[in-house]
């Protein structure tokens, strides 16, 4: 393996190809404890509060009162079941189902509540969604669809049930990343061959034209090599600035010893 891919050679780059790849930039934000809403109490209704603090009750008497609608906005384009998966109320959620919302409406990111619920790793509240036929395969503002967020998420459960309700694998966001390569910029072997055994294109190459082999040789992820090289990998695929993945891992090996 290493010497297929360059790490065993003593091959170099030409002067006029000795400039460091295009960086990584995969389109999904980095997850972390701020991956929620900013909820503040001046935006919000009072079924958004009661659906953002899991009020159950509450929701329920201002829908019965009539003084809220299942799908009322926010003053950020937020309805309560936005509220309700982003902070992991799956009674709320179910409560606001039952009720007849739109599950698929979208807030000022343009992120639909099952975007929001993988997001946030709320998985039973994406599973109430998904049963009830909320559509996996819309985007948000960067063509991120919710499969995008399970992988760059490292979560292979959510992304099971979202291909399990027909979500697209090969899709592309706006910086070109179908989610198997997000999977691989995460450096997460287990996600990666979730990915694999699914079907993912192992070929896939993001708007730059790199793929998974060229990414993964970028970093320090020996065994996601080990992995790829185990299917149908195309050596000869070059991105738009001419390199292959074989001259990516000359170029890491010689930085390294720089």
């Amino acid at each position: 393996m290493k010497k297929i891919l360059g790490f065993g050679s003593r091959r170099e780059l030409s002067p006029s190809r000795a400039s460091f790849p295009p960086r990584r930039d995969s389109g999904v934000r980095a997850f972390g404890p701020n991956s929620g809403y900013l909820v503040r109490a001046k935006d919000l209704g009072k079924i958004h509060k009661a659906a953002s603090i899991g009020d159950v009750a509450k929701v329920q008497q201002l829908l019965l009162l009539g003084k809220s609608g299942v799908n009322d906005r926010d003053k950020v384009n937020r309805t309560p079941l936005h509220l309700a998966c982003a902070n992991g109320y799956p009674d709320v959620v179910s409560l606001l189902v039952e009720r007849k919302c739109n599950l698929n409406l979208c807030d000022n990111n343009s992120q639909t509540p099952l975007i929001k619920a993988v997001e946030c790793q709320q998985e039973e509240c994406a599973t109430i969604l998904l049963e009830h036929g909320a559509d996996p395969n819309l985007v948000d503002a960067n063509n991120n669809t919710a499969l995008h967020y399970a992988a760059a998420g490292r979560n292979t459960a959510i992304a099971a049930k979202l291909l399990r309700h027909e979500a697209a694998i090969e899709a592309k966001n706006k910086e070109g990343y179908t989610p198997f390569l997000l999977a691989v910029t995460e450096n997460n072997q287990d996600t990666v061959d979730f990915f694999l055994k699914n079907g993912a294109n192992v070929n896939a190459s993001d708007r730059f034209k790199r793929t998974a082999l060229m990414i993964a040789v970028s970093g320090e992820p020996v065994g996601i090599v080990s992995l790829l090289l185990q299917y149908d990998i195309d050596l000869s695929c070059q991105d738009t600035y001419g390199w292959t993945a074989e001259e990516y891992a000359i170029f890491i090996r010689s930085s390294r010893v720089r």
